[in-house]
């Protein structure tokens, strides 16, 4: 079964984290100046269309399983789980005008570099799940815990894969697929295709 098998980091892979984190930091910072009237602007928006704070915190799981605050411009209405988590679906109704066009930018995400910065997540790397998700999803799929082996990611190799269109279990394929080969060349190849999904608005729900 996928997940199944145990994984585990390359020894050759710790020097390359090491400088991984070296450009979180400098892209993260730079990234953050550029992106802060952006989300000023988006900010007022999410507001005027709807009340409540501009911003959305849930509790994420990182590397190695803790917990972190994700960050993120509020697309859905404010009640939007007042029936328990769950995932967003196509034509999700509770997104907003705003959420609509902030999910398909990714602009609802641009607040996560300052968790980047912090050193929660990185630019690349999995997606992180929701706490009950991961539970779910490792009785499931045995194995789904192996990508909590790196830090996750902004962006991913499956996130430019068909992001919310696919499975858990082909998401993890993907995850596994890029911890198993963590290399500069890769990310850089994940990084290209991010362009195209920011371009297209590919896998936006």
């Amino acid at each position: 079964m996928v997940g199944a098998q145990k994984v585990t980091l390359p020894e050759k892979v710790k020097p390359y984290l090491f400088v991984k984190r070296g450009l979180d930091i400098v892209l993260s910072a730079m990234g953050i100046v550029i992106a802060a009237p952006v989300v000023l602007l988006f900010s007022i928006l999410i507001v005027l269309e709807t009340p409540g704070s501009p911003f959305y915190v849930q509790k994420r799981v990182g590397k190695g399983g803790g917990t972190f605050n994700l960050v993120k411009l509020r697309s859905m209405r404010k009640d939007a789980e007042r029936s328990g988590a769950q995932w967003a679906a196509a034509h999700d109704p509770r997104v907003t005008k705003v959420g609509k066009f902030i999910r398909q930018t990714r602009i609802d995400e641009l607040p996560q570099l300052l968790t980047v910065l912090k050193g929660d997540m990185s630019l690349i790397g999995p997606r992180p799940e929701r706490p009950f998700f991961t539970e779910k999803f490792d009785r499931e799929i045995p194995g789904f815990k192996n990508r909590l082996l790196v830090k996750p990611g902004l962006t991913g190799l499956a996130q430019v894969n068909g992001g919310y269109d696919l499975t858990p279990q082909e998401k993890l394929i993907f995850d596994l697929e890029y911890v198993s080969h963590l290399s500069f060349t890769l990310e850089w190849k994940i990084m290209l295709k991010t362009v195209r999904v920011l371009l297209t608005g590919e896998g936006a729900r």
